[in-house]
């Protein structure tokens, strides 16, 4: 007799973390059960059990079939045929069930106490040809931004092994460019930084506006882990902030990236002058993807004087609670995406970014001041780390299994298709 969690597992009914799996209704339905041999942990640094590195390795190989996971009376799996009304639902609930909500998820597949560190360098500056209204390197916009020529291959690897040696273990590389285009020599110089990056024992990130195949798969065999481009916000507003790209052309560079085997970085920013229902569509469009990227950054508008938005007057703040329910929301629809607090972090005090944290963050950008010698941002960074028990994420490693799933606690119904008749078997992680 099924017990009334796995019946909730495989209902039809109006359950708003419905599994992708439930269009296997009528096939068998097999399960496996998850042991772990070692005792479990007490903390953090306890445990050594880690998923793979690779994401889509660590996709694939943790899910034989598909997978159902619930805990604290909530279930979850990894789908990508969400409908926005869906979203909707989910995004729009009481803050404080929504907090619960993303905290359980976020349990059942990540250990909440460790966090990646990311460094971002930008290695050209300014000069972009883009109309972005929010952003300050366009030369369309007349703000403080000068352009600079590209750094030179030495300067990065410099910054790179100061950004190891302050802890950061990814290194992400941001060039003011529409698209690398027919830039060889600066390509060639980029593949350079990339594989010295690499050497370094740092995994390594780019974003470098639009790529074609080509150019994926030579960044991908110099060692870079993953390119970031984001899609900002939904399609329908995305027409009012940017012109000279389309919402296509960067859904092609992330298929790229995709296909030549990075990592997927790709998200979007807060303060657009976009509404709720924009937010949603943007959450809509990167859990409905082929596969849900690896990361999913949620900046915040930093206003810069002499870009459109920034001299409007008439675009709300965004504040830690907008934050938070972006981030819950993305937590809940994508729970094996990394959520990155991005833009706009520093604004925010300890307190706004634990409830950040709490809502399913697991990521951070320290940003390029961490490269200087007198740092108090990566101080402050550090004591914040330590105030709220975090330990950082190391290179080229997966991340730690959950210490709820270590524990026995996470339900896990692993779902293949077969026969015609359904049979379920309840299924603990860590128990025989």
């Amino acid at each position: 007799m099924l017990s009334t969690s796995s019946r909730r597992l495989l209902s039809l009914g109006g359950n708003i973390f419905r599994p992708a799996a439930r269009a296997t209704m009528g096939k068998c339905l097999s399960t496996q059960t998850v042991s772990h041999q070692q005792e479990t942990p007490t903390a953090l640094s306890d445990s050594g059990e880690r998923h793979p590195n690779e994401y889509y390795e660590r996709i694939t190989s943790a899910v034989p079939g598909d997978e159902i996971r619930s805990m604290a009376g909530y279930s979850s799996s990894v789908r990508t045929d969400w409908k926005k009304e869906e979203i909707a639902e989910i995004f729009n609930l009481p803050m404080h069930e929504l907090m619960y909500r993303a905290a359980t998820v976020h349990r059942m597949y990540w250990n909440p106490g460790e966090v990646q560190q990311c460094t971002l360098l930008s290695i050209k500056t300014g000069g972009c040809t883009e109309d972005c209204k929010y952003c300050s390197q366009s030369v369309r916009n007349k703000t403080f931004v000068k352009p600079t020529p590209t750094m030179k291959v030495q300067e990065v690897l410099e910054a790179a092994k100061r950004a190891k040696e302050a802890g950061s273990t990814r290194f992400c590389m941001g060039a003011a460019w529409r698209e690398l285009g027919g830039k060889k020599n600066a390509f060639k110089h980029i593949l350079e930084m990339v594989s010295g990056v690499n050497g370094m024992g740092l995994e390594v990130c780019a974003t470098l506006g639009m790529l074609n195949p080509e150019q994926a798969r030579q960044l991908k065999e110099a060692g870079l882990s993953a390119y970031n481009h984001n899609l900002d916000t939904s399609p329908e507003h995305y027409p009012k902030v940017i012109s000279t790209r389309s919402y296509e052309e960067r859904l092609e560079t992330i298929k790229n990236v995709r296909e030549a085997g990075m990592s997927v970085c790709c998200g979007g920013i807060l303060g657009l002058g976009e509404d709720e229902n924009d937010r949603v569509g943007l959450l809509h469009v990167l859990a409905t993807l082929e596969v849900h990227p690896e990361s999913v950054p949620i900046n915040a508008l930093v206003a810069v004087k002499g870009t459109p938005l920034g001299d409007d007057e008439d675009i709300d703040e965004v504040d830690a609670f907008d934050m938070a329910r972006m981030i819950a929301t993305a937590r809940i629809v994508m729970p094996r995406t990394m959520v990155r607090l991005s833009a706009g972090r520093l604004s925010f005090s300890d307190a706004e970014q634990y409830m950040m944290f709490s809502a399913g963050a697991n990521s951070i950008f320290n940003g390029d001041q961490l490269l200087t010698t007198a740092n108090p941002a990566f101080e402050k960074d550090m004591a914040l780390f330590e105030k709220l028990g975090f330990e950082g994420k190391p290179a080229h490693v997966g991340p730690r299994v959950s210490k709820m799933e270590l524990q026995g606690d996470v339900e896990i119904v692993r779902v293949e298709s077969g026969m015609q008749v359904p049979i379920v078997e309840r299924v603990v992680a860590g128990k025989m």
